[in-house]
């Protein structure tokens, strides 16, 4: 499907507020309420929109450790990567999971109730001979930065510098 330039509005205005009302997002962007629904619902028929979703102050809720985890693994045939990612998948604590090119194979983050709790996940991963030979702990101390809206305008239009010129 390609995207004009209402349909980037649309879909910026819905990753800053997945509530937005069917009016108020037919005024941001220019349209008509029913138009503007119709396009919204094509975006989420072809899987550009795939959900909507809160974000959670964890740390309101209860005490929690971040942790990022470089993990290597021994062997590189498909059938290891397979036996990884699914292992992986069934996990609730890795939240996230990136392959990647470069010295590693895997970054994770997981989210553990505290340090305790993160080495148990790793020696269970461990035990559970799913091919790991290495890995690396970085603690998150403080979060920075961490968007879940995507630059769409920018990354489509390929004029953004890393200074924002």
């Amino acid at each position: 499907m390609k995207l004009d330039v209402i349909d980037l509005r649309i879909l910026e205005a819905v990753q800053r507020d997945g509530r937005i009302t069917k009016v108020a997002l037919a005024e941001e962007v220019g349209l008509s309420p029913t138009p503007c629904w119709m396009r919204l619902r094509k975006l989420e028929k072809v899987g550009i929109v795939s959900g909507y979703h809160a974000r959670v102050a964890v740390r309101r809720v209860a005490p929690v450790a971040s942790v990022m985890m470089e993990v290597t693994l021994e062997h590189h045939r498909q059938a290891d990567f397979d036996r990884f990612e699914r292992a992986v998948a069934t996990i609730p604590e890795i939240v996230a999971c990136w392959s990647v090119g470069g010295g590693v194979d895997y970054i994770l983050r997981i989210m553990a109730a505290d340090i305790d709790a993160y080495q148990r996940l790793v020696d269970g991963l461990l035990d559970r001979e799913i091919g790991i030979a290495r890995y690396f702990t970085y603690i998150v101390t403080k979060t920075v930065k961490e968007e879940t809206a995507l630059p769409l305008t920018m990354l489509l239009s390929g004029t953004e510098t890393a200074n924002g010129q």
